[in-house]
C-alpha cells in the first residue's frame, strides 16, 4: 500500500491518511488502524486508506468515523453546508415569482340622492356605492339650508353670494346651493375618481358646471392657499362635511375661522359626530343652531345680527 499524503488531522481528534491503488481498484475503500508510540507519549489512531478518489475516501473516512464516534452518517452527511444552503436560497429566490396583489373591484355608482329645492328640485345625483363618500343625509341637509334661508331673511331662498363645499364629495351640498339661488360654488375634493366621475358628472346633469369651480386637493392645501385658489374675497357661505374619523374637528375649525375664507357676514354649516365638542363661536362667528339627528349633528355659525333676528323671531313666536 502507497501512502500518497501527509497525515490530515481530523475534526474528531484522529490522523487520516489517504493512499490511491490506481484505477485497478474496484473495491471499496479499505481502512488501516494503528497506533503510533512517539516518545512515550500515545498518539490519535491513523486511519491508511486506498479508493479511486482522494474525494471518496474523505468521504468513506468521515462515514467511518462517525459511526465509530455515534453519529448517524446520512443525516450529517445529508445537510448542505452554510454557504450552500445560502447559494440555492439566493437561487430560488431568483426562480420565485411575485405574485401581484389582487386588483381592487371597480368603483361604481347609483342614483340615490336628490336635490331638494330650487331649479334643479328633485333631480337625481350620483353617489359611490360603499361607504367611500358618505354624503350628508337628505333630512339634515334640508334642514341645514332652511335655518340657513331663514338667517338670511328670504325663507323661500339663498340670499345670492358665493359658496365653498369642503369635502364635497358627490357635490350634494353645494349643487343645492347653486339651485337655491347661489351665483357660484368651489368644490374641494381630493378623490380623482370622485371628481370625474361623480361630482363632474352631477354638474353637468344638473347645468351648473358653469357656475363651478372643482379644486382636486387637499383640504388643508386649499385652506393654506386661499387666496391663490379662491380669490381675496371670503366665501357668504362654508359647508364642511369631512370624514368623522379622519379630522380633529379643533384643529380644523381654528384653521378656517384664522383664514382669508371667513368674513364677518359669512355662514358656516358642520356637520359632526357624537361625542364632538364644538365652540361656541368661530372666530367673528356665532353659533346661531345646534341640532341633532339621530348620530349626527349639525352646528350653524353666522354673523351676530343674524343671530339677533333668529332670537327676535323665536321671542314673537314666528
Amino acid at each position: 500500500m502507497a501512502v500518497s499524503s501527509s497525515p490530515i488531522l481530523s475534526p474528531f481528534g484522529v490522523n487520516i491518511i489517504s493512499a490511491d491503488f490506481g484505477s485497478s481498484s474496484t473495491g471499496l475503500p479499505r481502512f488501516n488502524f494503528c497506533s503510533i508510540q512517539r516518545n512515550n507519549r500515545r498518539q490519535s489512531p491513523v486511519i491508511v486508506l486506498s479508493s479511486k478518489s482522494s474525494k471518496e475516501s474523505w468521504s468513506e473516512a468521515k462515514r467511518v468515523l462517525m459511526e465509530q464516534y455515534g453519529f448517524n452518517p446520512d443525516e450529517a452527511l445529508s445537510e448542505p453546508s452554510p454557504n450552500k444552503r445560502k447559494k440555492e436560497l439566493k437561487e430560488a429566490g431568483k426562480d420565485k415569482q411575485i405574485s401581484p396583489k389582487e386588483p381592487k373591484p371597480p368603483r361604481t355608482t347609483h342614483k340615490l340622492l336628490t336635490v331638494l329645492g330650487g331649479k334643479a328640485r328633485r333631480m337625481k345625483l350620483l353617489s359611490p356605492k360603499g361607504m367611500d363618500v358618505r354624503p350628508m343625509m337628505e333630512v339634515v341637509k334640508g334642514a341645514a339650508f332652511d335655518i340657513l334661508q331663514a338667517a338670511g331673511g328670504c325663507p323661500a331662498s339663498l340670499r345670492p353670494g358665493r359658496w365653498l363645499d369642503l369635502y364635497s364629495g358627490t357635490g350634494s351640498v353645494g349643487i343645492e346651493a347653486i339651485s337655491r339661488g347661489c351665483s357660484e360654488v368651489h368644490f374641494v375634493e381630493m378623490d380623482p375618481w370622485v371628481v370625474s366621475d361623480v361630482l363632474r358628472p352631477n354638474l353637468e346633469w344638473t347645468g351648473f358646471l358653469d357656475v363651478s369651480v372643482i379644486h382636486t386637493v387637499r383640504v388643508e392645501k386649499f385652506i393654506e392657499r386661499a387666496k391663490q385658489l379662491a380669490g381675496k374675497e371670503p366665501f357668504d357661505y362654508i359647508s364642511v362635511t369631512p370624514p368623522y374619523m379622519e379630522v380633529d374637528y379643533a384643529v380644523l375649525m381654528d384653521q378656517i375661522s384664522n383664514s382669508a375664507l371667513v368674513g364677518e357676514d359669512t355662514f358656516i354649516v358642520v356637520e359632526y359626530p357624537l361625542r364632538t365638542d364644538m365652540l361656541d363661536s368661530c372666530g367673528c362667528l356665532v353659533k346661531i343652531t345646534d341640532r341633532r339627528f339621530g348620530r349626527t349633528h349639525l352646528v350653524i355659525y353666522g354673523p351676530k345680527w343674524a343671530e339677533r333676528r333668529r332670537r327676535k323671531k323665536s321671542y314673537f313666536g314666528e
